[in-house]
């Protein structure tokens, strides 16, 4: 099974500025992600970026990257305008790391690879994880999702769903899900074109668009706990240790 990777990186990030340049451990974190994703087994991992800064840093470090258009709304988008940009066919399996994951396994990218491969009937993947604690499962900074009987996903989002009503679960019924996705990249390249939703910009969770539009997205259940990504200073902090503490273990 052949597939790329490609990683939005984006300069101006609203809640952690510059934090595709964040140092972890010696190496932007941009660079961090893309090593990651190369330990995967991708054919190839290109860094997709918004400005020159983080296009300059990859290359300074072996990191294959290309300046995308600074006006894309999401991550999907960036990718699209990548896959144009490297000529990949539309039968071809694009995987979409974000670029704030430097703790990523390779090994959720080859699953979430391979389960796209294996659905032919859906346009997405993506993985997920089980919730096993109550605060992360009220934690509006963890997405979940629930799925249907085959294993697709049936809605995202940042509210703990789903609501237990008469009798608090001891444990949350919903899984967290992880920011990986693949793609078909014909589907990718229609994506921009689908018209924004409103769910989309209540939730600030682009995959909704999927499902609205009536395309099904593939769940890869991981028994691997997803690493930290890095959204606040306090997950950059965190980040940074456990690089310290593994050491060539996340290089």
């Amino acid at each position: 099974m052949a597939f790329v990777v490609l990683v939005p990186a984006r300069l101006a990030s609203t809640r952690l500025p510059r934090k595709a340049l964040a140092d972890i451990g010696g190496v932007p974190m941009i660079v961090r992600v893309a090593q990651r994703a190369a330990s995967s087994q991708a054919s190839r991992v290109v860094v997709a970026a918004d400005d020159a800064e983080i296009v300059a840093a990859c290359t300074a470090h072996g990191v294959a990257a290309l300046l995308t258009s600074p006006r894309h709304a999401t991550g999907s988008d960036r990718i699209a305008e990548a896959s144009d940009a490297l000529g990949l066919a539309d039968d071809e399996i694009v995987v979409n790391v974000q670029g704030d994951e430097p703790l990523i396994e390779p090994a959720l990218i080859d699953a979430c690879a391979a389960l796209l491969a294996q659905e032919r009937d859906c346009v997405m993947s993506t993985v997920a994880h089980a919730i096993d604690n109550r605060a992360d499962f009220e934690n509006t900074n963890v997405v979940k999702v629930v799925l249907d009987a085959r294993g697709r996903a049936l809605y995202f989002s940042r509210a703990p769903i789903p609501w237990p009503r008469d009798v608090p679960a001891s444990v949350p019924t919903a899984l967290r899900h992880v920011g990986l996705y693949a793609y078909r990249t014909g589907f990718l390249r229609r994506f921009p074109r689908l018209a924004h939703i409103p769910l989309e910009d209540i939730e600030r969770l682009e995959q909704l668009r999927v499902l609205w539009h009536g395309e099904r997205i593939a769940v890869h259940v991981s028994a691997l706990a997803p690493g930290v990504g890095v959204d606040t200073d306090a997950d950059l902090a965190e980040a940074r240790r456990i690089v310290a503490a593994d050491g060539a273990g996340f290089a």
